[in-house]
């Protein structure tokens, strides 16, 4: 699997399809986070908008792979590995791209709730803000998973699945993702930063069974 993780890694990089999700979240953080607001909002805004580039990510790594080079790594590694590690190596460079905006955008906050009134300790809101990136990283990932090939083969269905899904992970109620963001900022009006281990843990359990359930059907459909 290390060295399914190296290749697909090097593909993403030399790609350089990553550049507009990225360049796109850097433009979403730079119009919604500004120095000095409060920093549990800030980095619910944070987390949220990480959500659709996970999954962005994910069709990037399922949809990037020359077929010939799909088919000899599905051959060498089995076909259900091989599409793991395109999710994974999308999951990786999600957390990697939230864990780096969350630190930038902790540390340019004002570590206070939503009005100034109570003080906000910068690592209490790091250790709220990271699960809440983490969790959305990994929801995004699950949407990617679930609405990309093998399940959806056509672009015309699912780009808008995929889109529609991110949507609803993060204003359904019920999901860890709106749960872990709504968390952040209802904490900001309090000043309190509560630490969303529960959505966490489902975010991993859901993103588990959807990476498992993309591995199963991709082995059942390989020829």
């Amino acid at each position: 699997m290390t060295a399914l993780l190296r290749y697909q890694a090097d593909l993403l990089v030399r790609s350089q399809r990553w550049l507009p999700p990225v360049i796109l979240y850097a433009a979403f953080l730079a119009v919604g986070v500004q120095s000095g607001q409060p920093v549990l909002d800030s980095l619910g805004y944070t987390a949220a908008g990480l959500l659709p580039v996970a999954a962005w990510l994910v069709r990037i790594c399922v949809t990037g792979e020359p077929d010939a080079a799909r088919a000899c790594a599905a051959a060498a590694r089995g076909p259900a590995r091989a599409h793991l590690a395109c999710l994974l190596t999308a999951l990786l460079a999600a957390v990697a791209l939230g864990l780096l905006a969350t630190v930038v955008v902790t540390l340019i906050s004002d570590p206070a709730s939503n009005g100034h009134q109570v003080r906000v300790p910068l690592p209490r809101a790091a250790a709220a803000g990271l699960p809440a990136t983490l969790t959305c990283a990994l929801l995004g990932a699950a949407v990617g998973a679930l609405t990309n090939r093998p399940l959806l083969r056509s672009t015309g269905r699912a780009v808008p699945a995929m889109l529609l899904g991110a949507l609803l992970a993060v204003v359904l109620t019920g999901s860890p993702a709106q749960a872990a963001v709504s968390g952040l900022v209802t904490g900001s009006q309090s000043g309190r930063a509560p630490v969303p281990l529960l959505p966490l843990t489902g975010a991993v359990l859901f993103t588990a069974v959807a990476f498992a359930a993309a591995g199963a059907l991709t082995a059942r459909r390989s020829p």
